[in-house]
């Protein structure tokens, strides 16, 4: 085997995607500041037992592991951050009120997620904890739309669900937990002659809400007829009116609002509202959240938690490629005021970039538009060549 080959699906980032990607991740970390959230920075190995609570079986088969030569104990490779962001909250700052975290990293999968998708996302993130009320879930929908935005998509579609609507309908149904699941895939995939089947012998009365839920997608209007086709439950209900506020809020400020009630991304996980936001006709979402309140128990302080992620790697590569950045062109000289000249461009911000005699710069991410010359025994930026 060759030495330069890479496990499938993991693949190095170039000098010009890179830096795009840097841009970025600066930049939607700044937005995250003006919301008021701290940066963190967890490790990217944990005790397995640590890194799963409360997450379900799709992360733990999504999260490689292996033995730690110290203690014995197995370690995992983080495969998502928000169960470490859930115990910092929970255990290292320990704070009573509102608290609002941020994050940016590489995380590993053993699988990669969609057609195309890379094996080591890059992602960045944001939690809010200790408050339950819908405010909470609308600012981290808002911050995520503004996120997308900054990144250069402006066409966006919010896509609302609620866990407790599915749980709700589900409530009291007696299965087994393998039938269960297969309800749940099922009903995820919209595959209802598969469903069908699997409800075949419940009563009508349960039966027939089960079915619906795979038909309870669209506009806003979609909440009405759900009230009308599902359990008339205190859950249920609560739901759909704390969805129906979102998507009105949001449709208020000129957002394209679609409603899928069978829409189980997370399912294992959340405890209330799930959002995925899409671009164009990409059929996968470039951010999902939503509200998880059931993580911190695992940590032993339970918690209100809302938040969402996106891959900037995933960004990058969907968004319009970036220009290349201007810079100026410098002929090497041992003439003092030439160094003079370039450490002054640098420091207010320009790019210069030095070329012995003889040579030429290669790459793509730089435009050298303008040179530094010697005029009159005065070194001056000039326009010089459009490329190098």
């Amino acid at each position: 085997m060759t030495a330069w080959l890479l496990p499938e699906r993991f693949s190095d980032v170039l000098p010009r995607e890179a830096a795009t990607i840097e841009k970025l991740r600066r930049t939607l970390l700044d937005h995250a500041c003006a919301y008021g959230y701290e940066l963190v920075i967890p490790p990217l190995l944990e005790f397995v037992d640590s890194l799963l609570s409360g997450t379900g079986q799709d992360l733990e088969l999504q999260t490689f592991k292996l033995v730690d030569q110290v203690s014995g104990r197995t370690l995992g490779l983080r495969a998502d951050m928000t169960p470490q962001a859930a115990r910092i909250d929970a255990h290292l700052l320990n704070r009573q009120g509102v608290v609002r975290v941020c994050y940016c990293g590489s995380v590993v999968h053993t699988h990669a997620q969609g057609v195309y998708a890379t094996r080591e996302p890059m992602q960045f993130g944001v939690e809010l904890y200790g408050h339950a009320g819908i405010e909470a879930d609308l600012e981290v929908q808002q911050l995520a739309l503004h996120s997308l935005r900054l990144a250069g998509f402006e066409r966006l579609a919010l896509g609302l669900s609620d866990a407790r609507v599915v749980r709700g309908v589900l409530g009291g149904l007696v299965a087994g937990p393998l039938r269960l699941s297969a309800m749940l895939e099922a009903l995820s995939r919209k595959d209802v002659p598969r469903l069908q089947e699997l409800t075949r012998e419940l009563p009508k009365a349960q039966r027939e809400p089960i079915l619906a839920l795979t038909e309870l997608f669209g506009d806003i209007s979609v909440l009405a007829e759900a009230r009308r086709v599902l359990p008339q439950r205190d859950t249920v209900l609560g739901a759909l009116d704390e969805l129906e506020r979102l998507a009105r809020v949001h449709a208020q400020a000129g957002c394209n609002v679609q409603i899928d009630l069978a829409d189980l991304r997370g399912y294992h996980y959340h405890s209330g509202v799930i959002f995925g936001l899409y671009a164009g006709d990409r059929p996968d979402a470039l951010a999902r959240g939503g509200r998880y309140d059931e993580i911190g128990a695992s940590f032993g302080r339970s918690r209100p938690a809302t938040g969402f992620s996106l891959d900037l790697r995933e960004l990058v590569r969907a968004g319009t490629p970036a220009h290349p950045r201007a810079a100026v062109r410098a002929q090497w000289s041992e003439d003092p005021g030439y160094a003079r000249a370039v450490r002054a461009l640098r420091e207010q911000g320009d790019v210069v970039i030095e070329l012995p005699p003889g040579s030429r710069l290669e790459g793509d991410g730089f435009l050298l538009d303008r040179e530094l010359a010697c005029v009159d025994g005065r070194w001056v930026v000039r326009a010089g060549e459009s490329a190098a």
